[in-house]
């Protein structure tokens, strides 16, 4: 018997979070091991009379390629790929794995080939997206891997995975239409603001985000959410960064990963592990040493750490900025293959974040009342 927790997540992420509407062409698209999640948002979909088109892959399959793969089949873009993006007005991402180490000895020169040869899909799926004319939404699919990166059992890990996205509550939407109302009086705030400065441990960096504009993320396009973001002025970032938490990308995990920029650019980097995937990504192309992304987590019902970027960037009282690149709707003109996000932990005392020399949060949390708070 299915979850019943999955159908109302189906529910939201179909009609709240995508606003699947009559007609529509979605895409949904995730590995095997979230069939029964998969399952219930086809219905829905079917449901809303649009269309769905599954895509299913899995860690094997994914694992293979890499293995596999010539040099010409990395670098090669599939023609189906280009049409989808070009043609779908709704994707649904559902993230899940059986096995979320399975990439860890792939050789990442392979790893930055193959995102070279999707970047003008990823490009043109950014591009539509900041337009209007694509609709998108990622999600999790509590798996026994994620939970035990976690250090949590499965049930423990989908109450975790659940919470996160208010579904505990009686009217979750109604939850969320509250957040992005407080989120939206800090965002009106942001837009007016010409620097942001991050001061943490090992950590003071500037970012001039003058001119751009800032995002409230409130479940529509990842979900659970729960945070506030712009693209930074491309040679506007100078100062060091220390990122708290381990940074995952294509199952690579990287330890205690430092960056220092100059007028926008990475000139130095070091990792305590996972050093020689680290510079691999970060040399991939011209953008990848560009801050593409620089956000605040605001979901407060999000405490814990657990190897997973949805749910870690989100947590309230820290920061994550992103090499390569960056989301038009902002303003940012930054390009790349790459867009990795790495969360610094401000929840400590003496840690905060300026606006124009203003501090708007201290030790995790937000000055302002009327902005995101715990709950």
């Amino acid at each position: 018997m299915r979850d019943q927790r999955l159908d109302r997540l189906a529910d939201i992420l179909v009609h709240y979070s995508a606003g699947v509407k009559r007609g529509d062409l979605v895409r949904i698209q995730g590995d095997v091991v979230g069939l029964p999640l998969i399952e219930a948002i086809n219905e829905r979909v079917l449901a809303a009379g649009a269309y769905p088109f599954v895509l299913m892959s899995s860690d094997a399959m994914l694992e293979a390629f890499y293995r596999v793969a010539t040099p010409e089949q990395l670098s090669h873009l599939s023609p189906v790929s280009q049409y989808l993006v070009e043609t779908i007005d709704v994707s649904i991402g559902l993230w899940g794995d059986s096995n979320t180490k399975s990439l860890s000895q792939v050789d990442p020169q392979k790893q930055a080939l193959a995102a070279q040869a999707r970047r003008p899909v990823s490009t043109r799926f950014l591009e539509r997206a900041a337009k209007g004319e694509l609709r998108w939404v990622g999600t999790q699919y509590p798996t026994q891997a994620a939970a035990q990166d976690a250090e949590m059992s499965l049930h423990q890990y989908a109450d975790f995975v659940f919470r996160g996205g208010l579904l505990h509550l009686a009217d979750p939407v109604s939850a969320w239409k509250s957040i992005s109302e407080r989120q939206q009086r800090l965002v009106d705030y942001l837009d007016q603001t010409s620097e942001i400065r991050v001061i943490g441990k090992d950590t003071d960096l500037r970012v001039g985000v003058k001119g751009r504009k800032w995002i409230n993320c409130c479940g529509h396009e990842n979900f659970p959410d729960g945070e506030v973001f712009t693209g930074p002025v491309e040679d506007a970032v100078n100062g060091t960064i220390r990122y708290s938490f381990p940074a995952v990308h294509h199952g690579r995990q990287c330890d205690d990963i430092v960056l220092v920029f100059k007028n926008g650019r990475v000139v130095d980097a070091r990792a305590a592990k996972g050093q020689e995937f680290l510079i691999a990504m970060l040399d991939q192309d011209d953008g990848a040493r560009t801050l593409g992304e620089f956000a605040i987590g605001t979901n407060y019902s999000i405490q814990q750490y657990t190897r997973n970027t949805l749910f870690d960037e989100k947590i309230g009282g820290t920061c994550h900025a992103a090499v390569g690149a960056a989301y038009p709707e902002t303003g940012g003109k930054n390009n790349s293959g790459l867009h990795w996000d790495m969360v610094c932990d401000l929840r400590q005392p003496g840690c905060k974040i300026d606006a124009d020399g203003k501090t708007i949060l201290e030790a995790g949390r937000f000055i302002q009342a009327d902005w995101p708070q715990p709950q």
